[in-house]
């Protein structure tokens, strides 16, 4: 069994990497169990924070790290939330603040506006000074609702609408979230480059 540690703290992201992981004998172990302190998301992209995070976790534990960094990108917000997505709304992981303040901007724009997509970088480093760094990406189209719908999922998911599901990610199954999702896309990704998919 490989031991990686996953750089995040968020529950529900070390619950779906686990899940996903777990046919390919990597054990993922949540940062938190190694007690290393969250990185300071200070770049300006996607994959400079998940690159900032997998270091973080790297240097802390010497063992191989997965980082991801993700977001929303509205296209009628000119791509906000993106890389601020955790802590649009101010507080960081305040979910329902940052679904109440996207759907207040989102305010009178027409369903046909409402087009949006998470994104996810994903990175794997061997070490700490690893040079040359494995980074995937998943990216998952759809729009935001006019209200919340679902009890599932975090962040985002209620008011995010999932057209080929007729749902939004909050009322999707797990299992297909995971199969759908930016960030099941980026992992399997990542685990395909890794050898391992």
């Amino acid at each position: 069994m490989q031991r990686t540690v996953f750089a995040s703290n968020n529950a529900g992201k070390v619950a779906e990497v686990a899940e996903l992981l777990r046919p390919t004998g990597h054990t993922v172990i949540p940062q938190s169990e190694y007690l290393v302190p969250e990185a300071e998301e200070t770049g300006l992209t996607f994959v400079e924070n998940a690159l900032i995070k997998a270091r973080n976790a790297c240097h802390h534990t010497s063992l191989p790290a997965i980082a991801d960094d993700s977001g929303l990108e509205v296209d009628a917000l000119q791509g906000e939330p993106g890389i601020y997505s955790s802590r649009y709304a101010g507080e960081h992981g305040d979910d329902a603040a940052n679904n109440s303040l996207l759907l207040g901007e989102l305010a009178g724009v027409a369903d046909a506006g409402r087009t949006a997509r998470f994104r996810c970088v994903m990175v794997y480093l061997r070490h700490a000074e690893d040079p040359a760094p494995l980074i995937c990406q998943g990216v998952w189209e759809g729009r935001i609702l006019e209200a919340p719908r679902g009890a599932g999922g975090f962040g985002y998911d209620p008011v995010f609408w999932v057209p080929q599901e007729g749902c939004s990610a909050a009322e999707l199954p797990p299992e297909t979230k995971n199969r759908l999702s930016h960030r099941g896309q980026a992992l399997r990704a990542l685990l395909a480059a890794l050898g391992n998919g």
